[in-house]
């Protein structure tokens, strides 16, 4: 590592230590918004059970997050973000389908 990309690394931890101790405001904060668990679920056609076991998580836990009572946090909140922005991915990563090959129909997906 040559001396000017030492400085920049040492300048940006130095950024990120003010950024934590509130001395500094991010350049970019990125927020992934809540999703609407009960409507992605519905744009799929599946079931409580069945989109539960897609996400390995009890359906007690999917009960929760429609009925507001919890969250879904971490890799299931950004998971859940891209399948409410685009619903043909589950289809997709589910039947190995081209994307230019499907054609949605909530009875292929149930």
């Amino acid at each position: 590592m040559d001396d000017k990309a030492f400085a920049e690394l040492v300048e940006s931890i130095k950024q990120m230590k003010a950024i934590e101790a509130g001395e500094m405001k991010p350049a970019r904060v990125t927020v992934i918004p809540d999703p609407d668990v009960k409507a992605i679920r519905a744009e799929y056609g599946l079931s409580q059970r069945a989109f539960a076991d897609f996400f390995g998580v009890n359906v007690r836990t999917l009960q929760n997050w429609e009925q507001g009572r919890r969250k879904p946090r971490g890799p299931t909140r950004l998971l859940l973000a891209v399948l409410g922005h685009n619903p043909r991915v589950l289809y997709e990563v589910l039947h190995e389908v081209e994307p230019e090959e499907w054609e949605p129909a909530k009875s292929e997906v149930a």
